[in-house]
């Protein structure tokens, strides 16, 4: 059985380990079926796609729209990484899942903007429901209607990229999920996050402009009061279609 290539972009060591055991634990993935790689540490490995069932990529601080010369040599390092494996997932429609970075740099290799003009939201749980495609769409499998989504980004696809399905649309961000082809996904929200795991990351990420500081505790009583199923659902229908 092939396992899932996990690449993981978050350089905080807390905040890594537990969005790997969120992908993991909703994915229903045991460790023996990914192989994890930290970017922000550690180069992309010599890759042949085909050894692995697909590839999930984690989220992060970095925005693929920031000017070159305000990215940190790391943030540039992960994002050419990521980047240099778009080419042949697209043309070889290799199972992929990008979730939230994941998204920008998907929508960025197709040539669609990517920018902080419009469609950020704060660390929220926002409502997002499927696209009329999206409810024939075997990974929104058993989703038919609104869902929690667990979002936080400052920047967003602004336009459909050529070549994708629209999935599911939100109201403050309309490109919450796209596919291009038939297997290469990726969505604005985060399909692994919980109450728990929005709370630590809101701990760790609190000066990171996401959101004002002393807004916090308030966010934190928020997203633990989220529905975390249909995200979850989304990355085992990802798990059983592909592995």
């Amino acid at each position: 059985m092939k396992p899932f290539l996990i690449l993981q972009l978050r350089p905080e060591e807390e905040a890594s380990d537990d969005e790997f055991r969120a992908i993991l634990d909703k994915g229903g993935l045991t460790e023996d079926r990914a192989h994890r790689v930290r970017l922000e540490r550690e180069g992309l490995p010599e890759t042949d796609l085909d050894s692995y069932a697909g590839v999930i990529v984690g989220g992060g601080p970095g925005c693929v729209s920031d000017p070159q010369d305000q990215k940190s040599s790391v943030e540039k390092r992960i994002e050419d990484a990521v980047l240099s494996l778009m080419p042949a997932v697209t043309a070889n429609d290799v199972p992929f899942l990008g979730c939230c970075y994941g998204i920008g740099i998907l929508a960025h290799h197709l040539g669609a903007s990517v920018s902080k003009e419009r469609f950020s939201e704060p660390v929220s749980v926002a409502r997002a429901a499927p696209t009329e495609m999206g409810k024939t769409d075997p990974l929104l499998d058993g989703i038919d209607g609104p869902f929690d989504a667990f979002v936080g980004h400052k920047e967003a696809v602004q336009e459909l990229p050529p070549g994708c399905a629209h999935l599911v649309a939100g109201d403050a961000c309309p490109f919450q999920m796209i596919r291009f082809g038939k297997n290469v996904y990726a969505t604005q929200f985060h399909p692994e996050a919980d109450g728990d795991v929005f709370a630590l990351r809101i701990r760790i990420y609190r000066d990171k402009g996401y959101f004002a500081p002393q807004d916090a505790e308030r966010l934190t009583a928020e997203a633990r009061l989220g529905n975390p199923q249909a995200g979850a659902a989304i990355l085992r229908n990802f798990v059983k279609r592909y592995g």
